[in-house]
Formats: structure tokens, sequence, C-alpha cells
């Protein structure tokens, strides 16, 4: 079984791609070792001590480690791990457990009035947005609109990414504006 790397914007992050699906469905972000109890994947890479953070996408596995911890080291660690629960055909999570279903925190609550708006919002997120930043090993969230402002929340190698802030306004604030007029503002949730 050959698992592909890619580098993301995040030095930290490293992007693996198993050749198969990882995530039939939505995405499932992992802070710390507590939430990895979830999955024995997750568990498994942060019991390398240099892991601070795993992601889990549609078709990849972002791997975020600690400051001061090297990817040359941890590398062959983090592929060992990968090779070992792909080839097993192992389960992502535990099972009998209500512990692999992640609930995104809840919207901000739109204003009925503005439904039109929010709708164009979230088609461009999901249809031009989210795939883009899944390239590169991370996600985003639409979280709300109020006052011309979208609040957003990056996931994955997107958080923590040095170049996060550039992304939401430079890149992910002008194509919204540009698409959707009563859009003034793009802001981390």
């Amino acid at each position: 079984m050959l698992i592909e790397t890619e580098s993301t914007p995040n030095p930290a992050t490293l992007k693996f791609l198993p050749g198969q699906a990882v995530m039939e469905a939505g995405t499932r972000d992992f802070a710390n070792p507590e939430e990895a109890e979830a999955s024995p994947l997750a568990s498994a890479l942060f019991s390398l001590g240099d892991v601070e953070g795993v992601f889990y996408g549609r078709d990849f596995i972002s791997v975020t480690i600690g400051e001061g911890a090297d990817w040359r080291q941890a590398k062959p660690n983090v592929l060992g791990i990968l090779h070992d629960h792909f080839a097993a055909h192992a389960p992502l999570f535990n099972p009998g457990s209500a512990d692999g279903i992640h609930v995104d925190e809840e919207d901000f609550g739109d204003d009925p009035a503005d439904a039109e708006i929010v709708d164009q919002i979230k088609d461009l997120i999901e249809t031009r947005i989210r795939p883009a930043v899944a390239n590169d090993g991370g996600d985003i969230v639409y979280r709300g609109f109020r006052a011309g402002t979208v609040y957003l929340a990056m996931h994955g190698a997107c958080a923590g990414c040095p170049s996060s802030t550039a992304t939401l306004k430079q890149g992910i604030e002008q194509l919204l504006k540009h698409y959707v007029p009563e859009v003034t503002e793009v802001r981390a949730a």
C-alpha cells in the first residue's frame, strides 16, 4: 500500500493520502488525545508524542506536529501507523460508541431575512472554497452571517496555519465580496 504525502501551507502539518476514502461524509478534527479516544487511528497518532492535531477529510488525513518537532523524524512513524491501519482495514472509530459522531459548534443563528444571501454564501463555500481548502489538508465551515460579516471556522491544516489570516482576508473575503455584494467582511469564528 502506497500512502502519498503532500506538504500544506502550514509547515507543522502534512497531508497523507491513503488512496482510499477516509470519511464517507463530513470531516473530523481531533485537537488533543482526549478527543482522539473516539478513534483508534487518531489515538495511535497522538501516542507518538509529537502529534498535536489529527484531521480526517474525505480522502486524506492531516497530521500536525508540535513546536520543536521535526517531520524528518515524525513522518516515518506516522506513515507506519497509517499503513498498518489501512492495510488491516481497521475501523476509523471505536464500535458501539457515539464518540465517533462529531457535532460542529452551532451556527450563529442567521436572520431569516438574510436566507437568500446565506444560501449564496453557503453555495460558494461548498463549491469553490471547501475544495480548495481541502487540497491544503484542511476544512472550512460556515458559522454565520450578521450585518455583512461572514463567520467561518477553520479546521485541520488551516487551523493555526501562519497563512490562514491571509487566506481568509485576501482569498475567501475577496471571493465572497465579488459574488455576494452584501458581504463586507469575513472573520474566523
